[in-house]
């Protein structure tokens, strides 16, 4: 008699962009009916006692302290063995602690494998000072300063990432970060790639950054490694014009994962849904299978 294979662990990362608004909008019923052992949420935007619970899972949260912005929760079937916030857990990289109050990282120790899954929610930035000109940018001009705050955290936090993936394998546990990093990688993530070399996301130095992260005794970007060298997965639509409908966006929702976990990624799939009337937020959920214990 053998023993039956444990099934493939089912984990997403969706952008819910208000967790009170994609509720109302069928959240949970999306929850419910696709059968996930993890779920890591961005976008909160709302205090912890309104997030409420969800059926079937523990749910360990940070919203920050800013009212209505960031926050991130992961939801697990068990409770974890450990939860790290950085309001709990102060990060100890230079650079990092005028952040910890925003609600932008979470980290859990799964009870039931040996996994340390990180959330994060990183800051969308904006364009250096020289890229900005009055009417050919969205925001107001602001001198480049949300694009050197966004790559001082950039740079602070490739540190921190670094010392978290080791101390989890130091452990004995494989690491998993998720999350909106509000970065796109290669032209392959982006439709429109050659115009948003010069918009917010999509940077060189960005890239770079992404880049730099990521290597095959890091972490690898397990969606790309399983959807191969094509256009997309694409999980973040404008809710502007026809981008919806017309498939014209961007992928900058993440799995990077140690590369022990990542080789057992077995499948991914975007959860965009069929008209943008039904749409639960302007993100899709990525769900990862992975075959691992």
């Amino acid at each position: 008699m053998t023993d039956t294979p444990n099934p493939p662990l089912g984990i997403a990362t969706f952008n819910v962009n208000g967790v009170r608004a994609a509720r109302r909008r069928g959240f949970d019923a999306w929850l419910a009916g696709r059968g996930l052992d993890v779920v890591a949420l961005q976008e909160l935007r709302c205090p912890p006692d309104e997030v409420g619970a969800f059926d079937g899972y523990r749910a360990a949260i940070d919203c920050g302290s800013i009212p209505g912005r960031n926050g991130v929760a992961i939801l697990t079937r068990e409770a974890p063995s450990n939860v790290r916030t950085w309001v709990s857990h102060p990060p100890r990289t230079r650079g990092l602690a005028a952040y910890a109050h925003e609600g932008r990282y979470l980290e859990v120790d799964l009870a039931d494998a040996p996994l340390t899954v990180a959330c994060l929610y990183l800051p969308k930035g904006g364009l250096p000072a020289h890229l900005q000109r009055p009417g050919n940018i969205r925001d107001v001009p602001d001198g480049g300063a949300k694009y050197d705050r966004k790559m001082r955290f950039l740079g602070a936090f490739a540190r921190e990432l670094s010392r978290n993936r080791r101390a989890a394998l130091q452990a004995g546990r494989e690491f998993l970060l998720l999350g909106d990093l509000n970065l796109a990688h290669l032209p392959h993530d982006v439709t429109n790639w050659r115009p948003a070399q010069k918009m917010e996301g999509f940077l060189p130095e960005e890239r770079a950054w992404l880049d730099a992260q990521i290597g095959p005794r890091t972490l690898v970007d397990v969606v790309r490694k399983l959807h191969g060298d094509r256009p997309g997965p694409l999980s973040w639509w404008s809710w502007a014009g026809e981008s919806f409908v017309k498939d014209v966006g961007w992928r900058i929702d993440h799995h990077l994962a140690t590369p022990r976990l990542a080789r057992t990624a077995v499948s991914v799939t975007v959860d965009k849904e069929p008209e943008p009337g039904a749409r639960l937020s302007d993100h899709a959920p990525v769900v990862v299978r992975y075959a691992f214990p």
